[in-house]
């Protein structure tokens, strides 16, 4: 099963995505509480949204976003059935990717 949930609609042109993304996002300034040593930076660098292979949205994070984060935005130019990619890559060189098509 894919870390990252996407739902991708249209409405009068516009193709509206919204996605959720599992992931711990920590930031490299969290101590433990139990070995008081402090906790690695692991987070999303950056996401990236393709419309057949075409890249229409990329954003570029840091550790300042919240564990687990919620992602919406929308573009135009997708009709119903083109398939919407999300990929996200995170400081550690892991990465994700889901796919959903437009209805």
């Amino acid at each position: 099963m894919s870390d990252i949930r996407i739902r991708a609609r249209i409405k009068d042109g516009e193709t509206e995505v919204k996605c959720l993304m599992n992931h711990p996002m920590e930031t490299g300034l969290r101590k433990d509480s139990k070995t008081d040593e402090l906790v690695p930076a692991h987070f999303i660098q950056e996401v990236v949204c393709k419309l057949k292979d075409e890249v229409v949205m990329t954003a570029n994070w840091s550790g300042g976003v919240s564990r687990n984060p919620y992602l919406a935005f929308k573009f135009t130019g997708g009709e119903v059935g083109d398939p919407v990619e999300i990929t996200w890559t995170d400081n550690l060189g892991q990465t994700e990717t889901a796919t959903d098509q437009i209805s």
